[in-house]
């Protein structure tokens, strides 16, 4: 996998704090059996009433169709530690999510997809948050090599990365199932070389 090291987009802000993965999806959509449909979900029961007439919300809005870059506040994604949170978020077109904080498992869990989260201080969210709301149109760009989110005539703020999940990021490691299938040869020969796996067979004489 080639690593992540900027990406660009419009942005969409959905304001409030601990936003919880029961809101980003609703529990009744994690028994589907695959991910394929989940970007039909994110923030359903917000968007659509209960006879799926759409509801004032900024994923239902024309003005920020195609915006791939997520603005929010504090401990966004807390609650269960369903994978399908940040499966939604990304199979709707969210690319990285920059906010003030993240429940842990749920910043993993994005990690693990490929889609980085970045966190800036509060006051930089509602410069950023407010950019997006006046003007839907304004570029954003992360730079992971320099940690800045840069906007169109506007300063740079310098964000924060966890060690780890920014060092999967740049280098590509996210996806750890992929890891060992690229690494198949070695796993097997290093399987060669361990006694319960060979039915201690090095030992017999």
């Amino acid at each position: 996998m080639k690593g992540i090291t900027q990406l660009t987009g419009r942005g969409i802000s959905i304001e409030g704090n601990d936003i919880d993965t029961d809101r980003i999806i609703p529990a009744r959509y994690l028994k589907e059996i695959t991910f394929s449909n989940m970007g039909k979900y994110p923030f359903f029961d917000e968007r659509f009433d209960a006879h799926g007439n759409s509801k004032n919300h900024p994923f239902n809005e024309a003005r920020f169709q195609g915006a791939s870059i997520l603005i929010v506040n504090k401990n966004f994604g807390c609650g269960s530690s369903r994978e399908h949170a940040p499966q939604a978020l990304m199979r709707f077109g969210i690319q990285a999510i920059v906010g003030e904080s993240f429940a842990e498992i749920f910043a993993g869990n994005c990690t693990m997809l490929g889609m980085p989260v970045v966190t800036l201080l509060e006051s930089e969210i509602q410069q950023i948050q407010k950019k997006v709301q006046d003007n839907p149109q304004i570029q954003l760009t992360l730079d992971f090599l320099q940690k800045k989110l840069l906007m169109e005539h506007q300063p740079w703020f310098e964000f924060q990365m966890h060690p780890s999940r920014y060092q999967a990021i740049v280098h590509g490691t996210w996806d750890s199932t992929g890891l060992l299938l690229g690494n198949l040869d070695k796993i097997k020969q290093v399987a060669q070389q361990l006694p319960y796996l060979n039915h201690f067979q090095m030992f017999k004489t």
